[in-house]
């Protein structure tokens, strides 16, 4: 379809299938989102690099924001996103080829990683995305090769993962990207081929998905990355082969997606990832191919988007993924083609970033994904 053939993701993606094809006669494909987790001081970063299967670990600095890189543990093949769980204590990473999740425990004290006793654990073809609901108590993974989003129970004592009866579940074409809104009810889905959003319940005891009426709901071309707003009331998606970003408002009772007025809104080139600030005020979307970050700030009332001054403000070469960490106050980029981390200090009156000195940060090779944990206030 013509969403997939346009995205240089996607035939980056199509150029190692054929590869594992020739090897072993078969086929088929699949932010990250990252969320940001509050536990207790120190704050700790976590990349993760796609080409060379593993997780950077970092330090921060919780006065000036900046990135102390503290080494590498192994992932799986292809590692494109990691995130955090809401208590700080374990981590989870998508392995794209490999077809799992590495899980890990975290030190609390150095940011250290240790993997989970039974990890990796299997998801289906192509996994792309992982989160963590705020209860702590599930994982979903999108899977973009089969159509799927995977759900696992967390064993709160280990962080080891248990498949939730009747994973995975179905969604529209290729979903690259999970998220579940604050109160914990509902699973977003951006379903990049379908050009379209899933929305699931969620059932509190079981982790299991039941689609909402509606579902799915039009976003625009090639939505890459989906996020809701700390209230729960707006959702987002960075659509990135019609350049822009799809507001919606949430019913609060049933999940239910309704476009803002004036939506979509013109991000740069080939948007890829989005995320909302903690505060709720200020949205941000990296932008793949104009190697830069639109910063916009939200109509509280409406969620309605508006360009924030200098915006939009340059990151590195291929710039995928974008974190703010919980206090506000800093927002970090992983640079797929630059190997590094782009780190930004936030007005917090304005939105506009204004570059971190020590900018940018050594990652490792190919990263695709960022996620912060800890307090910095």
């Amino acid at each position: 379809m013509e969403a997939h053939t346009l995205n240089p993701r996607a035939r980056l993606h199509a150029f190692l299938l054929l590869c594992l094809c020739l090897l072993a006669g078969c086929g088929e494909e699949g932010e990250g989102g990252g969320g940001a987790a509050a536990a207790t001081a120190p704050a700790f970063a976590y990349v993760a690099n796609s080409n060379d299967n593993t997780v950077s670990l970092y330090t921060m600095n919780a006065t000036t924001g900046q990135l102390q890189h503290n080494g590498y543990v192994a992932a799986g093949t292809n590692p494109i996103a990691v995130t955090v769980d809401p208590s700080g204590r374990f981590a989870y990473v998508a392995n794209l080829f490999s077809g799992n999740v590495s899980a890990f425990r975290i030190n609390i004290s150095t940011g250290g990683l240790t993997a989970v006793a039974g990890s990796p654990f299997a998801a289906s073809t192509y996994p792309f995305s992982v989160t963590v609901d705020p209860s702590g108590k599930f994982v979903y993974v999108a899977n973009d090769g089969s159509n799927d989003i995977s759900a696992f129970t967390i064993d709160t004592s280990t962080g080891g993962l248990t498949a939730v009866a009747g994973s995975p579940f179905a969604a529209e074409m290729m979903p690259v990207s999970v998220t579940v809104n604050p109160s914990g009810k509902f699973v977003y889905v951006a379903n990049e081929n379908s050009n379209n959003i899933s929305v699931f319940t969620i059932n509190a005891s079981t982790g299991g998905l039941t689609a909402v009426a509606g579902s799915p709901f039009a976003a625009g071309t090639g939505p890459e990355s989906i996020t809701v707003d700390p209230s729960g009331k707006f959702a987002y998606t960075a659509n990135y082969s019609s350049h822009n970003v799809s507001a919606f408002t949430i019913n609060a009772l049933t999940g239910t997606l309704t476009a803002v007025a004036g939506s979509p809104f013109a991000a740069g080139t080939n948007p890829f990832f989005v995320i909302v600030d903690p505060s709720g005020r200020f949205v941000y979307v990296t932008n793949h191919t104009s190697n830069d970050v639109s910063a916009f700030t939200i109509n509280t009332l409406t969620g309605a988007l508006t360009a924030v001054a200098g915006s939009p403000f340059a990151a590195g070469s291929v710039p995928l993924c974008v974190t703010v960490d919980p206090s506000g106050k800093f927002a970090y980029v992983a640079n797929n083609g630059s190997n590094d981390v782009s780190a930004f200090m936030i007005n917090t009156s304005t939105g506009a970033l204004a570059a971190m000195d020590g900018f940018p940060f050594a990652a490792g090779s190919g990263p695709a994904s960022v996620t912060i944990t800890g307090t910095s206030n």
